[in-house]
């Protein structure tokens, strides 16, 4: 019996339908998928060390505990370090914000002698724009306290997935037909080593620019530049926002806490000369060669991400679309659309010769 064939309309029509559904599923169960999304890319990068624990004869379950037992050792350690630059930092707060409000003061009043805006013009203003951010700052704290909530949950599901990993590793295969079996592991395959990769990637990127940010704070004189410096390396990992927020915490701080504006012009320098590093030499060699995908897209999927998990989106978007790539690289009907999110780019395109094109001879009579 011949294969029915519909008009192209309908089928982009139903395709259409069906990502318009797809995506309403995730945005309703965001609190159920993004911690299982975040558990899954962290059991991922933990499975090599777990695999090697249970190589040595050690039992299953106790090579998951010991594996996870590392994991949370290594990120305390990050914590504790954090905590003391924080607590350090505390101690100051009080003289911070005296500096900090005598520096308002002066600024309200030269913009008033400047601008001629009277400075409870001014306090309304600011008053005003604080009432028109609160939905905002409601929002933020709300992502913050979810954010809080994986700490609980997450180690769970790693725990869970690791331990029915054999268990989802058959579904897979035995989902599809045996025929399929060789192409599904090709798949599985590549898409733990991309995320594995991707990861290891961002923490080594992320690792460099606290390195680098910190000692440009403490050449420059700048007060608890290692806290500043390895925040402005977490933020680094959020396009655009990121970036703007990590430059502007160590000016403000040698604004409030120093003389003059040099100090704020070399803060400035050292953090775009660091820009230029991560984004030409760090990125390309350590994230972009472990994740292929072309600049376009992964802008596009970070804010496609954003506005459909927030803050998490932002982080899961890249991984994600790295491993839609890997499958579309292996499904002959979606090869086309693994080569556009795939940083490849032809020199020439079909259906197009380039070229100086030859000119038509004529006859001779």
């Amino acid at each position: 019996m011949p294969v029915k064939e519909y008009p192209f309309y309908l089928k982009s029509t139903v395709i259409l339908f069906g990502l318009i559904l797809l995506v309403y599923v995730f945005a309703q169960l965001a609190d159920v998928m993004v911690p299982l999304a975040f558990s899954a890319f962290i059991a991922i990068l933990l499975n090599p060390l777990c695999n090697r624990f249970e190589d040595k004869k050690i039992p299953k379950l106790f090579s998951i505990m010991i594996t996870m037992l590392i994991a949370a050792i290594v990120i305390a350690g990050l914590f504790y370090f954090l905590s003391t630059q924080i607590i350090q930092f505390g101690d100051s707060l009080p003289m911070l914000k005296q500096k900090f409000a005598s520096l308002t003061v002066s600024a309200k009043e030269w913009v008033a002698t400047t601008f001629g805006l009277a400075v409870q013009k001014q306090n309304q203003m600011i008053k005003d724009a604080l009432d028109n951010s609160q939905s905002m700052v409601g929002k933020t704290l709300g992502s913050v306290l979810g954010t809080l909530g994986l700490v609980f949950v997450v180690p769970v599901y790693v725990f869970l997935i690791l331990y029915y990993k054999t268990l989802l590793l058959n579904f897979f295969y035995e989902v599809f037909s045996e025929e399929n079996s060789k192409r599904v592991a090709d798949v599985l395959k590549e898409t733990k080593l991309a995320i594995q990769s991707y990861i290891i990637g961002l923490l080594i990127e992320m690792a460099i620019v606290a390195v680098l940010n910190s000692t440009a704070l403490m050449l420059l004189g700048v007060k608890y530049g290692i806290l500043i410096g390895v925040i402005g390396a977490i933020l680094n990992l959020l396009p655009y926002i990121g970036g703007i927020i990590a430059i502007a915490l160590p000016v403000l701080m040698a604004t409030v806490t120093k003389d003059g504006y040099s100090t704020q012009l070399g803060v400035v320098i050292a953090y775009l000369v660091i820009q230029f590093i991560d984004n030409n030499i760090l990125v390309p060699r350590i994230v972009s060669s472990k994740v292929q995908i072309n600049a376009l897209i992964s802008i596009i999927v970070v804010l496609l991400g954003n506005m459909l998990w927030g803050l998490s989106g932002m982080f899961l978007s890249i991984p994600f679309i790295a491993v839609l790539k890997i499958i579309f690289d292996r499904i002959d009907g979606l090869k086309p659309w693994g080569k556009l999110l795939g940083d490849t780019v032809p020199t020439r395109h079909k259906g197009q010769i380039w070229g100086r094109r030859k000119k038509a001879v004529l006859p001779v009579e």
